[in-house]
């Protein structure tokens, strides 16, 4: 069985459903302060399997001692913690709290329990702002420029640490770039608290009608277009790569890190451009200064992936944004909406648009 935190939120969700497509028991631990119940439901749903769901904080070690004591857990995917760079720069000591202490916690827990296998979300934020690009593995982890992205790079201290320490560990430390889109049934996607932090939700939440209009922090960064530059991944892309980096475990120790990106950077006007191509209209926005803790430019080099798990990113950002659009009008709420309208059942092995 395996043990999932967060496993209601964003991506934590899309990797409950690959986990059950594959065949594997799933219990979930999360304490819903920024996901859905509902979301588990739609996996459930979708795979036609049933979810252990435990609510709760992944702080809690007496939870934790009697979760481990009540399901055969075997191998842990740690997506609990707070992500919102901006909002870590006003509140840094919640994130370390979260982040950082949830992770100790958990792993004492799993320790206790005799559970060695572990794969982390991790950030390309623990690169910090990085001269060279694509980013590579062997790049060396900046002081990243904001406390989401520190409390990161501090965990991963932590489990790199702890695996020097005991030869039983094998911890898979995946830094994410920009995981964006959704589950191509529009049922699960991405659903954040207030306002978004991240730029295609609240793209998305323009274009349903929720906001008035995008604010775009940045049109003077040393880039292509002036506006900044990123890694989009498709979401789904990504929690399959959970699955792979957690069949590798069963034949490595110590600690292995992959990045999880498509190896390709896009600009804000860029995306804008593309998603108005899609939702077939303008989108309303306006240009406002850099927001603190944002770089100009980051995307991987997702090769040491490919070569090791036998991993790559199959969907373009067309069908990333395709994805995202239909989650969203579909759920203008969120998870809130109650049941969408429609519900279109995808089978597993549904094709899939291949990156140019």
């Amino acid at each position: 069985m395996i043990l999932v935190t967060g496993g209601a939120g964003y991506i934590g969700s899309h990797a409950v459903l690959e986990l059950l497509l594959a065949g594997h028991e799933v219990v979930v631990l999360d304490n819903l302060c920024n996901s859905s119940k509902v979301a588990l439901d739609r996996a459930e749903q979708l795979a036609g399997r049933k979810v252990q769901f435990v609510k709760g904080d992944v702080r809690n070690r007496a939870l934790l001692k009697a979760l481990f004591a009540s399901y055969p857990v075997t191998a842990v995917l740690h997506f609990a913690g707070l992500k919102a760079v901006g909002e870590s720069v006003r509140e840094p000591l919640r994130y370390y709290e979260t982040n950082v202490s949830g992770s100790i916690a958990l792993c004492q827990a799993m320790a206790e329990a005799g559970v060695f296998k572990l794969v982390f979300s991790s950030s390309a934020t623990v690169y910090g702002d990085s001269p060279r690009m694509p980013i590579t593995e062997s790049c060396p982890t900046g002081l990243p420029t904001n406390p989401y992205g520190q409390s990161k790079l501090m965990a991963e201290n932590v489990l790199m640490g702890l695996a020097d320490s005991d030869p039983r560990w094998s911890i898979a430390l995946l830094r994410y770039f920009n995981p964006i889109g959704a589950h191509e049934s529009g049922l699960i996607g991405e659903d954040p608290n207030g306002i978004p932090n991240n730029l295609l939700p609240y793209m998305l939440q323009v274009a349903v009608g929720r906001r008035k209009q995008l604010n775009v922090y940045g049109a003077d960064y040393p880039t292509p277009d002036g506006t900044g530059v990123r890694d989009y991944i498709h979401v789904v892309d990504l929690a399959k790569g959970h699955l792979k980096a957690l069949e590798r475990l069963n034949l490595v120790h110590g600690v292995s890190t992959w990045n999880l990106g498509t190896g390709r950077g896009y600009s804000v006007r860029q995306m804008m451009t593309a998603f108005e191509e899609v939702i077939g209209r303008p989108l309303p926005h306006v240009f406002k200064a850099r927001r603190p803790g944002d770089v100009a430019q980051c995307w991987s080099d997702p090769s040491k992936a490919r070569d090791d798990l036998g991993w790559v990113a199959e969907r373009d950002l067309l069908t990333m944004l395709t994805d995202a659009w239909r989650w969203q009008s579909r759920n203008p709420q969120g998870y809130t909406s109650g049941e969408p309208a429609t519900i279109t059942h995808v089978a597993a092995n549904s094709s899939t648009a291949m990156a140019s």
